[in-house]
């Protein structure tokens, strides 16, 4: 019969094996990440409202992976932010009231960024109740300024108090603020060959917003060595009483017959369009149902198939509200 260790050789055996899993662990660790992201930079806050202030900075590097971003008001913390987000509104501050503005990144270790530069931006005044919203910006035209920047102009609004802000929208999401007196803005952080489509906000001191200008595409420059952009265009939709929606484009130029396009609703894919002879020549029109509620909003892009048999490059987007 096998006899048992003895109680002190079982806990030598154990303390060793604890030894070699500590030992194996500590090699597979790697290095503790000590290093800091850099500062944001291009920190930016615009006073669109009595009691609201706009935030923006540039991306910071880190030697891993930025995380996250802190933004400070008055040296308090006062947001707390993903890596991805670049921009925010700092609410409920007190009317004609002067703050300073600082940004911090962060990373996976919790290391943090020195401050960046401070900026400073004085709530506006409290008005008396304002109900009517700015006119619509129009004349909005835009330029690619090479492959990951654009510069878009427009002709001012015009309210019964005071223009305070433009939003810049792509699709339906807010991604640049202006102040009021600006006519036009850069915009970076653009992808390389990418179709894009822009419109314009203008908002006044009571947080009224005008109705969209016109819609502008742009497609960048593609990165050096990339191929042309292959994105249907002159996308339109158009919506229906009774929850149809029509869309109307131009398909791409690729050598061959377009037989395949796919239809994305909202970022997720919806439906592949499919034509079973020859595709229509010229521009190419598709109507399909919603079931959505009216007032429903959608965000729609279009992707063609290529010859090759991948999928080519999305088109600008559209937003249409269904009826």
């Amino acid at each position: 019969m096998q006899r048992p260790f003895p109680p002190r050789c079982s806990t030598a055996l154990a303390a060793l094996l604890a030894l070699a899993l500590t030992a194996c662990s500590a090699a597979g660790a790697g290095p503790k990440d000590t290093s800091a992201p850099t500062a944001p930079t291009g920190v930016t806050a615009t006073s669109g409202s009595s009691t609201t202030v706009h935030v923006m900075w540039n991306a910071a590097t880190d030697d891993r992976a930025v995380t996250g971003y802190e933004v400070h008001l008055d040296g308090r913390k006062v947001k707390d932010l993903a890596a991805t987000t670049l921009m925010t509104d700092v609410v409920g501050l007190a009317p004609a009231t002067p703050h300073r503005f600082t940004v911090r990144a962060r990373d996976a270790a919790g290391n943090a960024s020195p401050p960046s530069a401070a900026v400073a931006a004085t709530t506006l005044p409290a008005a008396a109740e304002d109900r009517t919203p700015p006119t619509a910006p129009t004349g909005l035209r835009a330029a690619p300024d090479g492959s990951r920047a654009a510069t878009l102009r427009w002709t001012p609004a015009r309210d019964d108090t005071e223009v305070t802000a433009y939003d810049v929208y792509q699709a339906d999401t807010r991604v640049h603020t202006v102040p009021g007196t600006t006519a036009g803005t850069r915009l970076t952080g653009l992808r390389p060959g990418t179709a894009y489509a822009f419109t314009v906000r203008a908002r006044d001191a009571a947080e009224n917003s005008s109705p969209d200008s016109n819609t502008v595409d742009l497609t960048t420059a593609p990165a050096p060595g990339a191929p042309p952009n292959t994105a249907p265009t002159d996308l339109a939709a158009t919506a229906a009483k009774g929850g149809e929606i029509t869309l109307t484009w131009t398909p791409p130029k690729t050598g061959a017959p377009v037989t395949h396009h796919e239809l994305h609703l909202n970022g997720r894919f919806a439906t592949t369009i499919v034509w079973g002879t020859a595709p229509p020549p010229g521009r190419a029109t598709y109507t399909f149902p919603v079931t959505d509620p009216p007032g429903t909003r959608y965000t729609l892009t279009l992707r063609a198939r290529l010859p090759d048999g991948t999928w080519g490059d999305f088109s600008a987007p559209r937003t249409v509200t269904v009826r």
